[in-house]
């Protein structure tokens, strides 16, 4: 596990610095005003925009100064889950195989990248193979491990608002198809329910903590208006408000004249919407984002539905490294976050634009179109003689894949990191389908030469 956690660090170690977004530097600067208030009740007016759960558990790690540490639990996290994941379906010669199959995800796909990146990213697919690990490969794990897992899904889920959906959703499906008896879940009604507590202790987490923070409970936080930014710069939320205003009285309705076109332009210009009426001690944007959605959903649901979906098609394919390039803000808002450390991210390839992006993004789109095809040329093999456990991971990867298009796609901004961060997980299942497949050839040729030898005999 050491050697597959050093095989995915090698994005940043190339680069000579932990991989750095916009959101990077929130987390990393966040994490003090929630210590401060919690365990010296210095109460502040802010405390960020994302979760403060993960901004709070990377602090010790960083201390303001050095945000390596934070890149080496990523990489042992994720080492740790791939490797139960690879070893509960007991392939032979279990060790080379795991190290070949994290060696290639590292190099050809995203999950390096992710690991190297500054954000509770990579912590999304980590959550959905551990509801793998909790639900269908229970029996593959012992009591230690299975609260280890547990805490690396409590963590992940409370690390990311979509995390929370998703595994909300996925103990949804669990459910339903616990009750029509599906042959993988048909004896796990107990896991199941282990699971869905350990999202519900998360939520409750992030409720309590907002709670102690801002004087009463909320998941989201401080967080902007993302759905209300998303409608309005679709298309069907400004024509609402044009249409509606002089019934209604929303707080957007004084924007109404000049409302953007652009989601971005709307959440983070300076002179945009949010910021300008956030600074103006406006909230009632915010407040009133579910009265404003359900509003423009019934005068404008065909057309809503179109762009979502046509929103959710160009994310799910989607999935370069683009959104990894340098940006200016970053190095503005550096000092903000990391009291030391500036000249060497500023020596660093992303910085200057030297990381090889395209190339590698081009190589991924390549590696997930092959295993899209193995997979179909595997499926046979798998519904045939495929043991239940690779049909629990495919119940999760696959669904979720797709559920994480939809949501980001259609609830906030498209970009491609959001699709990239978990489209590693095809070519994850597509490798364990090719060494099954490999056992199986290896398993009849030595039946067929066993045969043969007794006949000769």
């Amino acid at each position: 596990m050491l050697l597959g956690a050093l095989l995915t660090t090698w994005p940043a170690l190339l680069n000579r610095y932990p991989l750095l977004y916009p959101d990077s530097i929130t987390y990393l600067a966040d994490g003090r005003r929630v210590a401060r208030a919690l365990f010296l009740r210095q109460f502040s007016d802010y405390y960020g925009m994302r979760s403060l759960i993960y901004s709070l558990g990377i602090l010790p790690l960083h201390w303001s100064a050095n945000p390596w540490p934070i890149v080496f639990l990523q990489a042992l996290l994720a080492a740790y889950i791939l490797w139960l994941a690879v070893r509960s379906l007991r392939p032979r010669r279990v060790i080379s195989r795991y190290l070949l199959l994290i060696a290639l995800l590292s190099l050809l796909t995203s999950l390096s990248w992710f690991v190297s990146l500054i954000l509770p990213d990579v912590l999304g697919p980590l959550l959905y193979l551990s509801a793998y690990l909790l639900v269908f490969s229970r029996d593959t794990l012992s009591r230690a491990e299975r609260a280890s897992v547990a805490a690396v899904a409590w963590w992940a889920v409370a690390s990311h608002i979509t995390h929370l959906a998703l595994a909300a959703g996925l103990c949804v499906l669990f459910a339903l198809l616990w009750l029509v008896r599906c042959p993988p879940l048909r004896d796990r009604g107990r896991a199941v329910c282990e699971f869905a507590l350990v999202v519900l202790i998360a939520a409750a987490s992030q409720l309590a903590l907002n709670a102690y923070l801002y004087g009463k409970p909320s998941l989201s936080g401080d967080a902007p208006p993302f759905l209300t930014a998303r409608l309005v710069a679709d298309g069907p939320g400004r024509w609402y408000l044009e249409k509606h205003c002089p019934e209604i009285h929303l707080a957007l309705c004084r924007y109404v004249g000049h409302l953007p076109a652009d989601s971005d332009e709307f959440l983070w210009n300076p002179q945009g919407i949010w910021p300008a009426a956030a600074a103006s001690g406006e909230d009632r944007i915010r407040q009133e984002e579910i009265p404003f959605v359900l509003g423009t959903l019934r005068a404008y649901p065909r057309q809503q539905f179109s762009i979502f979906a046509a929103n959710f098609w160009q994310q799910l394919s989607a999935f370069g490294l683009w959104d990894l390039e340098p940006n200016g803000w970053v190095l503005q808002a550096f000092d903000t976050a990391l009291l030391g450390g500036k000249s060497s991210y500023q020596k660093s390839w992303q910085a200057n634009d030297e990381l090889p992006l395209d190339f590698l993004s081009a190589v991924q789109y390549w590696v997930v179109i092959a295993s899209l095809v193995a997979l179909v040329l595997f499926t046979p093999l798998l519904l045939r003689s495929g043991p239940p456990l690779f049909l629990g991971l495919s119940v999760i990867i696959l669904p979720t894949l797709v559920a994480n298009a939809f949501l980001t796609g259609a609830f906030s901004n498209l970009e491609e990191r959001y699709q990239s961060r978990v489209v590693w997980l095809l070519p994850f299942l597509a490798g364990l389908l090719l060494f099954h497949w490999l056992d199986i050839r290896q398993n009849t040729k030595r039946r067929l030469g066993s045969a043969t030898w007794h006949e000769r005999s």
